[in-house]
This record gives C-alpha cells, sequence and structure tokens, in this order.
C-alpha cells in the first residue's frame, strides 16, 4: 500500500491545485466533464490502509491503481 508521501506526490504529478494547508493537504481538480474532484492527505508518513485506500482511489480520485503507479 502507498504512504501519504507516495499520494501528494501523485497529485503534484497529476495536475491537482492545493488550494489549503492546515494540519492535512486540501487539493482539488476540474475534471475535464466538469466535476470538481476533491481529498486531503495526511502530513503524517504512515501507510494508507488498504480500504481507506481503496476508497480514496474510486470515490476522491477516480483513477485506477495502473494510473496512480504510472503517474507518481
Amino acid at each position: 500500500m502507498p504512504d501519504w508521501k507516495d499520494l501528494k506526490r501523485f497529485l503534484d504529478n497529476d495536475g491537482w491545485e492545493l488550494y489549503k494547508v492546515t494540519d492535512h493537504y486540501y487539493y482539488r481538480k476540474k475534471t475535464s466533464d466538469g466535476n470538481l474532484r476533491r481529498t486531503k492527505v495526511s502530513m503524517g508518513s504512515h501507510e494508507i490502509p488498504g480500504r481507506l485506500w481503496k476508497e480514496i482511489l474510486k470515490r476522491q480520485l477516480g483513477v485506477s491503481m495502473e494510473y496512480f503507479n504510472k503517474n507518481s
């Protein structure tokens, strides 16, 4: 499983906008169909738990694991 730093690197590489920094990094990206996707990234360095990781990929990022690996 990826860790939070891997997720942040992916978002930076994939053109997501960092729009707020508090105790988390907050990102957003407008998709080609006009939808706005949002996610937040912990400032911790631990691994993302498997179940949470699957939810982040599917519901927040809207990408496959293959796409994530290719662009991180």
